[in-house]
């Protein structure tokens, strides 16, 4: 991941606490480091009680701002934006560390694989 070895990630609590990003990602060799609690608690009621209702609150994109930037304190050279929604609340002009899109990844990959099964065949 853009030579990164260490990175934060940000999402549900299910994909904050449970192993699926995180050991995929240290397969890969990557230090997976994720806000302490009680903000693992903001960043999912924010995304689920906010974000999912289409509601974008400035007291809350000030909260991600300074858990991201806990996270690139405690070493995180790159932050996962693990959930969809969280792109309506902060984007890369509001980290001090390079922002990782998961759903702009996976649709990136999802179109290089489809092009390059239609020009194969």
């Amino acid at each position: 991941m853009a030579g990164l070895t260490t990175v934060g990630l940000l999402g549900t609590r299910f994909t904050m606490e449970m192993d699926f990003y995180r050991s995929r990602m240290r397969e890969h060799g990557l230090e997976v480091l994720v806000p302490a609690e009680p903000d693992r608690t903001l960043v999912h009621d924010v995304i689920y009680r906010e974000l999912t209702q289409g509601r974008v609150e400035d007291s809350s994109r000030t909260s991600y701002r300074r858990i991201i930037a806990d996270l690139a304190e405690r070493g995180a050279q790159g932050v996962i934006l693990g959930c969809t929604e969280i792109t309506l609340l902060v984007g890369p002009q509001d980290s001090p560390i390079p922002v990782f899109d998961s759903t702009r990844i996976h649709v990136e990959h999802a179109l290089d694989l489809a092009l390059s099964t239609s020009v194969a065949q």
